[in-house]
């Protein structure tokens, strides 16, 4: 999938019908933070679900066949775009059957898309180093679950058709934008040895699967081939379930945000979470 900065212009507000922003406790995702960098729209317009990371409570959610899991970094562009779609599939609620919702969510993908493949690139100022990785699995195993997640998060690796049902951002840099800063490991290069994850997120119909643990502990892999000493990751602070997958996977509190901060942005107030590698 992919990160937002595009020559596109915005479709005229009047073009959308209201979204309804959905609460952590009835929505399921896998959802996080840091689709940055996106143009602001009303909220009678266009709304983004709250930044969270897991809200597993997808009843009799279907059991995937593990062996056809691939969870790996992302390099190619079909592939980014393929995650770049499903980004936009988690992070917004979309009435059905609004007019010009397609080409609504056709201009957040694109613009996902090219801040995704610029910061990937090394062309993103901040960052030293990004790397998205996906959960991927191919269409024919998925088909019958979804033929819209299928048909938007499709990309062909090898002659074969293969949806990224799940994907994630490893950022190796001090500090993510409008987000408190982590404090490990102290002193200069903090920038070398410090990254976040961000932009987590696993399909609705696919939760319940450990998609989203395995996203982290393969990003753990990575991280450690960098060089990295500390992980963080900010979670909005109602979302509890987030917080046991994140603890889950070792990580333990460092600090909350401010909330006025939180005001400021108009967003849910975050902490943030640490784990050693």
């Amino acid at each position: 999938m992919a990160l937002l900065s595009s020559s596109s212009l915005p479709l005229p507000l009047s073009t959308f019908h209201s979204l309804n922003s959905a609460s952590l406790s009835s929505n399921c995702g896998l959802y996080f933070t840091f689709f940055s960098s996106r143009t602001q729209f009303s909220a009678s317009a266009t709304s983004r679900r709250p930044i969270s990371s897991s809200s597993l409570c997808t009843p009799e959610t279907p059991k995937i066949d593990k062996s056809l899991l691939a969870i790996d970094e992302s390099f190619y562009e079909d592939e980014l775009w393929a995650a770049s779609c499903l980004r936009v599939r988690c992070f917004y609620e979309f009435r059905p059957n609004s007019y010009g919702i397609q080409d609504h969510k056709r201009y957040l993908a694109e613009r996902e898309f090219e801040a995704l493949k610029e910061r990937v690139a090394g062309k993103r100022a901040g960052f030293r180093r990004v790397s998205c990785l996906n959960a991927t699995l191919p269409s024919s195993h998925i088909s019958s679950l979804s033929d819209d997640l299928c048909t938007e998060c499709k990309f062909s690796f090898n002659g074969e058709d293969r949806s990224v049902i799940g994907t994630l951002d490893l950022n190796q840099c001090s500090s993510l934008p409008d987000e408190i800063a982590g404090t490990k490991p102290e002193g200069n290069g903090a920038d070398l040895t410090r990254a976040y994850l961000s932009n987590v997120c696993v399909a609705k119909e696919l939760q319940r699967n450990g998609l989203g643990y395995a996203l982290i502990e393969k990003s753990k892999i990575i991280a450690r081939d960098w060089g990295i000493s500390d992980l963080y990751v900010h979670v909005a602070v109602e979302n509890e379930p987030a917080k046991k997958l994140y603890m889950k996977s070792g990580f333990v509190y460092e600090t909350d945000e401010p909330a006025r901060q939180a005001r400021f942005l108009d967003r849910p107030r975050r902490i943030l979470l640490w784990t050693a590698l």
